[in-house]
């Protein structure tokens, strides 16, 4: 009797875990928290449930690697958090632990740059959300001779060649760099 209990139990939790795990999927492919390239700069929490020693803060080198435990250096500049999970849940999987669990969360951004006509040019923490607007509030609004309309921003990983023009809704992302022209009139 008491096993049987045991046993629908662990069905209905089972069951719960599958679903939660659908809901956590459709979510992250709603808002796109999955489709943030990692790059050099950021700062991620490792987390193995169960093992503590595997669970570690590191930041991105300046050549996009980390370098974690058993596992060594690890390339990971442009590949998504939930990318890098499976990179390292499979690798682990390979002798090291049954079915790990991994989450991997970005705990800092790496840096925009704003520079030009704007009070304090600069190196800004990135921010969720941030448009060309928020980034000029963060380095403390315009100067006196900044231009109303001449914004260009160098996307992380182009050429200077490239820049785009932007506006005050354009969305940043981080390591972008902006900058505020100058008006003549």
């Amino acid at each position: 009797m008491i096993e049987r209990k045991l046993l629908s139990i662990l069905k209905i939790l089972s069951l719960m875990f599958c679903l939660l795990g659908s809901a956590v999927s459709s979510a992250e492919s709603v808002t796109g928290l999955s489709d943030y390239p990692l790059g050099s700069g950021d700062l991620l929490s490792i987390q193995v449930f169960g093992e503590d020693e595997l669970s570690v803060e590191l930041r991105l080198s300046d050549a996009g690697t980390i370098s974690y435990p058993f596992l060594g250096e690890l390339k990971v500049k442009g590949l998504t958090t939930g990318e890098l999970g499976e990179v390292i849940r499979e690798q682990l999987s390979d002798g090291y632990l049954v079915n790990p669990n991994v989450n991997i969360t970005v705990l800092e951004y790496r840096q925009f740059f704003i520079h030009g006509q704007v009070v304090k040019p600069g190196g800004y923490p990135y921010q969720p959300g941030l448009t060309l607007q928020k980034a000029v509030a963060l380095a403390e609004g315009f100067t006196e001779r900044a231009s109303s309309s001449k914004f260009f921003i160098v996307r992380d990983g182009a050429s200077q060649r490239e820049s785009e023009a932007a506006n005050l809704q354009t969305t940043i992302y981080p390591g972008d760099i902006i900058n505020i022209e100058e008006s003549f009139f």
